[in-house]
């Protein structure tokens, strides 16, 4: 969908005969709509253009006015194009499906011919896709017009057209929550006005009405339409802040920032992300995923390390690609694991990591949308500096390990998802003996055990438990050079998850 100084701008430039006109968009029904608005304006007092329609399967045929069938003769790409030169009479032509010719040398001097025409024979070739790489040497005669989604206010009327469209046909007035639509007109932004409509209809004719319950659906649907290359991925299962203990001070930022975050609150700035430091195993991953149902907003997951290419330029391209993705599907989360993995630079890399890290850095740093960002690190050594300074995120927080109250907390939370109740007699030997554990190694210590007692026939209890965790060395202890050390780096450049 164009706007309309857009429309006004491909209207100038039929009326100009401009040679090429490049439009990049995966709905050719509303390219093609645009194009004859254009075309029916009169351009210069001369009347309105024709306009014919080019497909690969359906060959060449008038688009503005009914004269039967195809002229499939016209199929074929040279062939078509020496009949666009063999007719004297200007018009405008949408090509549909010409793209993946232009490396054959035939088809480019042809295109190259129509557009080096007199201006008074010349016709408007426009050319649509949903990526078009022109050949160079038609670059200087060819140009690209911007393509847009369609606004709030255009997607708000094809969803009230599409339920008044349901109650015409059904003899019905569909229930229509008007929080649900409110949130729907905002999770279709992104989308063609095709998808809209499509997505829209989908919402209303499942069960008769638009609910909140309607938009899940919608929202992976609209992940399958923009998701970008297999780099990012929409996580279906996100947890909430009662699953995330012993981080409190993370929860209540969150909460804080939820209105500005799910539209509530649509003059509030949006906040730009957090970025979690800690000791492995300690709920950073947990929280980024929590992050997503606590702003009430879909949880999108980037693969940074994934976007690497062996061939030079792609691994941006690719990485450009899922964060404009992102941008359409906004408002979201977009959690980004273990970051420092992804843009350590090296030796080794062939400046790979340093140009995604600087594709990284200025999306942080430019991006507009309601785009949520919440990485986790492990190795703060590997971080680079550009990227943890103030302005990238909002806030750093460092996760400890978990002190007595959060321990005692876990143990009741993974006992008692496995049908052990710790009574607090219990609990206290449970959670001095885990001393020095992290979340993940308390949870696997119950889990070991629970394995333990089935083994012998019996239940799990308190003394399994007990006597796994005594067997277990955390890391902090494995490890407790590097473990200390981080912690000494984040004491006093880090805020307290806790």
């Amino acid at each position: 969908m164009l706007p309309d100084g857009s429309r006004d701008d491909v209207a100038a430039l039929v009326a100009a005969r401009t040679p090429i006109l490049v439009l990049e968009t995966t709905d050719e029904a509303e390219a093609l709509e645009l194009v004859l608005r254009a075309a029916s304006r009169a351009p210069g007092g001369r009347g309105a253009l024709p306009v014919f329609r080019w497909s690969v399967t359906d060959g060449l045929r008038r688009a503005d006015v009914d004269l039967g069938g195809s002229q499939l003769h016209n199929a074929d790409p040279p062939t078509l194009l020496r009949s666009v030169l063999e007719n004297v009479a200007p018009a405008v032509y949408v090509l549909l499906d010409l793209h993946p010719w232009f490396d054959d040398p035939v088809v480019v001097r042809l295109l190259k011919d129509a557009a080096q025409r007199p201006l008074h024979l010349r016709s408007t070739l426009v050319l649509v896709s949903h990526a078009i790489d022109l050949p160079r040497e038609l670059e200087h005669v060819a140009v690209h017009v911007p393509v847009a989604f369609p606004s709030a206010a255009e997607r708000a009327l094809v969803v009230d057209r599409t339920v008044q469209a349901w109650a015409a046909a059904t003899g019905r007035v569909p229930h229509v929550d008007p929080h649900a639509r409110e949130l729907l007109v905002q999770r279709l932004a992104g989308l063609s006005r095709t998808d809209v409509a499509r997505l829209a209809h989908g919402a209303v004719v499942d069960d008769g009405a638009l609910t909140t319950r309607d938009l899940p659906a919608v929202e992976r649907a609209r992940f399958e339409a923009l998701a970008a290359d297999g780099v990012l991925s929409y996580e279906y299962a996100t947890v909430g802040p009662a699953d995330v203990v012993g981080l409190d001070s993370v929860v209540r930022w969150l909460l804080l920032r939820r209105p500005a975050t799910d539209g509530t609150a649509p003059h509030l700035e949006a906040p730009r992300g957090v970025l979690l430091l800690g000791v492995q195993g300690c709920g950073k991953s947990l929280a980024a995923r929590a992050a997503a149902s606590i702003l009430g907003v879909p949880l999108l997951r980037l693969d940074l390390a994934g976007v690497h290419d062996k061939f030079v330029g792609e691994s941006e391209r690719r990485l450009r690609d899922a964060l404009a993705a992102a941008d359409a599907l906004a408002p979201c989360v977009l959690w980004v694991d273990e970051i420092e993995k992804a843009v350590a630079t090296g030796d080794g890399d062939a400046g790979s990591a340093r140009r995604v890290l600087g594709t990284l850095l200025t999306w942080l740093a430019d991006r507009r949308s309601r785009v949520f960002v919440a990485a986790t690190a492990n190795d703060v050594t590997a971080l680079p500096p550009e990227l943890v300074r103030k302005g990238r995120f909002d806030e750093l927080f460092f996760v400890d390990l978990p002190d007595e109250a959060a321990r005692a907390a876990l143990l009741r939370l993974h006992a008692g998802r496995r049908g052990l109740v710790l009574r607090d007699d219990e609990l206290g030997p449970l959670v001095a003996a885990s001393h020095a554990f992290s979340g993940a190694e308390v949870e696997q210590a119950v889990v070991s055990a629970t394995y333990v007692a089935h083994a012998h026939g019996g239940t799990l209890d308190a003394g399994t438990v007990l006597a796994e965790l005594h067997a277990t060395r955390p890391l902090a202890v494995v490890m407790a050079e590097r473990v200390q050390a981080l912690r000494a780096w984040a004491g006093p450049r880090t805020v307290p998850a806790r």
